[in-house]
């Protein structure tokens, strides 16, 4: 379980990079299984040791958004909303 664990903390610090272009981002983890990201091995961490959870919403939440993929259906369906609205 606990390299499912890693690899789920790992694969969020590896968006991270893709989103920022910042390749030098480190993941840690205590003892206790909590997660810290640094910005590059043995800086400073960017903030607690988080939960597994706590952690992926944290690094999500890092650097640029992916944009939202919206298919034409959906686009089609968003000009009607706003048509429809008095």
């Amino acid at each position: 379980m606990a390299s499912a664990r890693s690899t789920r903390a790992s694969a969020a610090v590896e968006r991270l990079k893709r989103r920022t272009g910042v390749t030098s981002y480190s993941m840690a983890r205590t003892g206790d299984g909590a997660f810290f990201l640094s910005e590059r091995p043995g800086a400073p961490p960017l903030c607690a040791p988080l939960e597994l959870d706590d952690f992926v919403v944290f690094v999500d939440g890092l650097g640029p958004q992916p944009e939202k993929r919206i298919t034409k259906n959906d686009a089609a369906f968003e000009k009607q909303l706003v048509r429809k609205k008095p």
